[in-house]
């Protein structure tokens, strides 16, 4: 059996002046939660609904670089695995597999490179935003920044709540955390 873990691992994506990513970090929870499968799937829903993360979806990451300029969001992998690229092309890959999830801050670029026949996940955003679909080009760049910039922080942490690993760590970025922009 995994043993579950709430620390999430942190990553950080400079911007490339086509996808902007973020101050914030992009949080990975390995092994957060042991239900797999359709059990997973529904887990994952209710989880993230009592957070306060909504208006969720389940199926595959684009297998293209693509981010969101007006919304946060959270991937949850309740089966398969897959490797992703986080950060845009100059970005890092991360393995990921079932009971691991993702939180990826507004503006951080992020594709699937390849996966299990399986691979499944629930995705969610903060107070049930609705994303955009932002692609790599550099057209989208300038605008994208002021809705960035306009992005609130989550005020509940997808799996752990109000005092979670992403309200913690979040918090300690600067008060004006999108001052390049």
């Amino acid at each position: 059996m995994k043993k579950l873990s709430f620390t999430p691992e942190e990553f950080f994506f400079e911007d490339d002046g086509i996808i902007p990513n973020s101050p914030y970090p992009l949080l990975v929870y390995r092994n957060a939660f042991a239900e797999l499968g359709t059990a997973g799937a529904e887990f994952l829903e209710n989880i993230f609904r009592k957070n306060n993360w909504s208006n969720s979806w389940r199926g595959g990451i684009y297998s293209f670089h693509h981010y969101h300029s007006n919304t946060h969001e959270v991937l949850g992998v309740f089966q398969g695995s897959a490797e992703v690229q986080m950060g845009g092309p100059n970005g890092q890959k991360i393995e990921i597999s079932s009971g691991d999830m993702i939180v990826i801050p507004a503006g951080v670029g992020h594709q699937c490179l390849s996966h299990s026949d399986d691979f499944t996940v629930v995705g969610a955003y903060p107070d049930g935003m609705k994303p955009d679909l932002i692609k790599e080009e550099k057209d989208h760049y300038t605008v994208s920044l002021r809705h960035i910039q306009k992005v609130p922080k989550p005020s509940y942490d997808p799996l752990s709540g109000k005092d979670g690993d992403l309200i913690k760590r979040w918090k300690q970025q600067k008060t004006d955390t999108h001052e390049r922009f």
